[in-house]
């Protein structure tokens, strides 16, 4: 019986020439697109929100898109359920939760005080973030990497990009004045934060440590998860504003830790001299 519907994975047949033939694709598979769906909705949702005025509710959605559509790869690993079809929705959910779904509820929130001054910034950001995930993906895609990419993200990674952006807001939370001189500052930040995102300043990701906890440390480590939870619930635009702060202050140290590492002035392993003047392949550029 043919179906109204196209297949998830158009099976090698139809492609072939020799007719369809559906196979069923397991649940698990289905699982990561359905987050990323979720995050969309909860995107899209947050800019229907801040339209309505309803901004502590537009913010939390839009993290909370930020937050899904940053677990959905982790998720789709774990299953073992990868797809091309989930790698490209992803990208595209992408732009929308950490580019356009920000960018437009900070507008409608202070930077419409700046005018036009403010709707640039928000498309700077916007168009911003969508590089930084296009430069990602090509990265990804690489065959070859250096070292120290398998430590540091190039650039502000767009899920905390959505985080920092969103800053003006939780001082207007905390009782910064909505006006004229606050939505300039407003839109400058929001400009600087999209040259983080599309900046190569290497800021650590964490991705190298192992992914585990020593034994002695599991205990405390609850712990503090439990109290900044504690405290994300109970004072939540005081600790999203240190939050934000304290990843500020933490890229100047972390591309310090890269530059003694592996930049200009980190100590080189002794090689034999080259026969030629040539670069080595491979060489950093």
């Amino acid at each position: 019986m043919q179906t109204p519907f196209p297949p998830y994975d158009e099976p090698e047949a139809e492609r072939s020439g020799r007719g369809p033939r559906l196979r069923e694709i397991p649940f698990r598979m289905l699982v990561p697109n359905l987050i990323t769906v979720l995050a969309i909705c909860a995107g899209l949702t947050g800019i229907r929100l801040a339209f309505e005025n309803r901004f502590e509710l537009a913010v939390a959605m839009v993290l909370i898109a930020a937050f899904l559509d940053g677990i959905d790869g982790r998720v789709a690993r774990l299953l073992k359920a990868q797809s091309k079809f989930g790698a490209q929705m992803d990208s595209l959910a992408d732009i929308v939760n950490f580019g356009v779904a920000p960018a437009l509820v900070l507008y409608v929130f202070i930077l419409d005080q700046a005018r036009s001054f403010g709707w640039i910034a928000a498309i700077v950001y916007a168009i911003a973030a969508a590089l930084r995930l296009a430069r990602f993906n090509v990265i990804s895609e690489r065959g070859i990497k250096p070292a120290w990419e398998s430590y540091y993200f190039v650039g502000v990674p767009a899920p905390a990009g959505a985080l920092l952006v969103l800053l003006p807001i939780y001082f207007g939370f905390l009782g910064l004045p909505i006006d004229r001189t606050t939505g300039f500052l407003a839109a400058a930040y929001t400009m600087f934060i999209g040259f983080l995102l599309v900046s190569r300043v290497p800021v650590y990701s964490g991705k190298g440590s192992g992914g585990g906890v020593r034994r002695d440390l599991v205990m405390p480590f609850i712990l503090v998860a439990v109290v900044y939870v504690s405290l994300l619930m109970s004072f939540t635009w005081e600790t999203l504003t240190l939050t934000a702060i304290g990843y500020l202050i933490s890229l100047p140290f972390g591309a310090r830790a890269w530059s003694k590492k592996y930049g200009a002035a980190a100590p080189k392993p002794e090689t034999e001299p080259a026969e030629t003047g040539h670069d080595k392949p491979g060489d950093p550029s």
